[in-house]
């Protein structure tokens, strides 16, 4: 079984979400706005990709609305995003998303290992601390600036665990 005790719960998550949210509201900036929005995208994904979606119409409604009215209905709308508790399908949700980021960079075999990680997710053999701790050095290899600056990355990864890359070089050997 696995051993959970390195990844923060979901109310951890939560109060550092709320908290940098509070940081960007006293800041009475658009930009810092639209920075933490881009931030926590997969992260609010995770928990309701409807709300993601008016989160995203808030924010965009900048030119034509007063900041202080974006952050309160911004504000409400995090609070009812973060409401919903990820799953497993939502957060498999989540992780086709970054992989489509960079499949076109995998090779088969880093495609094969990717969709056996996914398969043992959603089978509850590993957990969303392990994908992603799994997944996070490739963010890097690739480049992807984007996925790097993610908090669900942050929050949701294991960083004890190994990665993919440690996978793959045993299996090198292997043969």
């Amino acid at each position: 079984m696995q051993d959970y005790h390195n990844e923060l719960t979901e109310k951890e998550v939560k109060q550092f979400v709320n908290e940098r949210f509070l940081e960007v509201k006293s800041s009475k900036k658009i930009k810092e706005l639209v920075t933490f929005q881009a931030m926590n995208k997969y992260l609010i994904m995770a928990h309701n990709q409807e709300e993601l979606r008016v989160l995203g119409r808030i924010v965009a409604s900048n030119k034509k609305r007063k900041l202080s009215e974006i952050m309160i209905d911004y504000e409400n709308n995090l609070k009812l995003a973060l409401q919903s508790k990820p799953t497993i399908k939502t957060h498999s949700n989540v992780l086709m998303h970054c992989f489509g980021f960079f499949s076109k960079e995998f090779s088969d075999l880093e495609k094969e290992k990717f969709f056996d990680l996914l398969t043992d997710y959603k089978n509850e053999k590993i957990t969303i601390g392990k994908i992603l701790a799994e997944i996070h050095p490739i963010v890097y290899r690739f480049n992807k600036t984007y996925l790097a600056g993610q908090t669900y990355f942050l929050l949701y990864s294991n960083p004890e665990q190994g990665n993919i890359f440690k996978i793959l070089e045993i299996d090198k050997t292997k043969k």
